[in-house]
């Protein structure tokens, strides 16, 4: 009974995903449907298997266990690498950081389902672990919480690296990144580049590059000048070369990018390319401004990776709506624990 309503639910799910994906891959829903649809697929799977083999569902819940204890030990030693490697800076602490506040969190949820047990032979101290028990429920509550969203951004932003893609553009956004010394393309541009020279070369009929960023107050030249040079040094034509120099941030990037595109004539099928970690956030400023485009990341060290991602989904979530919805989300799922608590 139960695997057919997962069946079930599943195929609802992935199919909401689905049409959701298809009329506009950059909405917010859409990372809720695809872990609810991958949450569903998951829980079939595991009543097919247990069906035919129960032990292989003891092994599996069993591995499951291992890797969520594993998480925040990941997450620190990675968030150490990327002090050692990157210095110390506030969103080079961001992987430490929330790897601490999830280990904090498996933490409170021990102390929540150890604690009563306890506290029944402890008579003397069930009070107190009764207190501990239920503070350590919320905390529990909010931690999983915080921590399914985060799941739910990163598995949206892994699904847009890996689907198929069609590759006849007509322009090539390429997003800029700050300069090394003021002149020279830094490793993280490089990979952006390279992944635009990668689609320029396999486009049936090569697109406009547009190189984009302004010049900083560092920087002994604009970033596009550097972009524009580096592909230049690859082999790709000037004439296949569009800068576009005046731009500060990411947003400003994708506006200027568009005028220069809607002021020539001509089809504008367009792609733009940024770090894999940035382009979910690149295709919301892109709806915004009403700019039709495709979002290809290029590679970043593995290491840079989760600290750049929770970035991402701080800043996703510091958008007014985004946050009230995610707030809204955290009360609901404490509201129980505050009814039973204060009755």
């Amino acid at each position: 009974m139960f695997d057919n309503i997962f069946i079930t639910l599943n195929v609802i799910c992935w199919g909401l995903f689905a049409i959701s994906f298809l009329i506009d891959r950059s909405r917010y829903r859409n990372c809720a449907l695809l872990f609810i649809a991958c949450f569903f697929a998951a829980c079939a799977t595991i009543f097919e298997v247990g069906k035919h083999e129960s032990s292989y569902v003891i092994y599996i819940l069993g591995a499951m266990i291992i890797i969520l204890l594993a998480v925040p030990v990941f997450l620190v030693i990675n968030g150490v690498l990327m002090i050692k490697r990157e210095g110390r800076s506030l969103a080079n602490l961001l992987s430490l950081g929330f790897g601490i506040v999830i280990g904090l969190g498996e933490l409170a949820t021990y102390c929540a389902v150890v604690m009563p047990e306890i506290a029944a032979y402890r008579w003397e101290a069930s009070n107190l672990l009764h207190v501990i028990s239920k503070y350590g429920m919320f905390v529990s509550t909010s931690v999983i919480y915080i921590s399914i969203a985060f799941l739910a951004f990163m598995l949206y932003c892994v699904f847009l690296q890996i689907i198929p893609r069609k590759r006849d553009f007509d322009y090539v956004i390429i997003h800029g990144a700050g300069l090394i010394n003021g002149n020279k393309v830094s490793k993280l541009l490089a990979d952006r580049l390279d992944k635009a020279i990668e689609i320029y070369r396999k486009d049936p009929t090569p697109p406009i590059l547009i190189p984009s960023g302004g010049k900083g107050s560092d920087e002994v030249l604009s970033e596009a000048e550097a972009m524009a040079a580096y592909l230049m040094e690859k082999g790709i034509p000037a004439d296949m070369i569009i800068k576009e120099d005046k731009s500060t941030t990411t947003f400003e990037n994708l506006e200027n990018s568009k005028a220069i595109i809607e002021s020539r004539e001509g089809r504008k099928k367009t792609v733009l390319v940024t770090s894999n970690y940035h382009v979910y956030r690149a295709l919301r400023y892109c709806r915004k401004i009403g700019l039709k485009c495709t979002g290809v990341g290029s590679h970043v060290a593995f290491y840079f990776w989760p600290s750049a991602l929770i970035r991402e989904y701080i800043a996703i979530h510091a958008e007014k709506k985004h946050f009230i919805l995610l707030a809204l989300g955290w009360l609901i799922c404490i509201l129980p624990l505050i009814l039973a608590y204060s009755g």
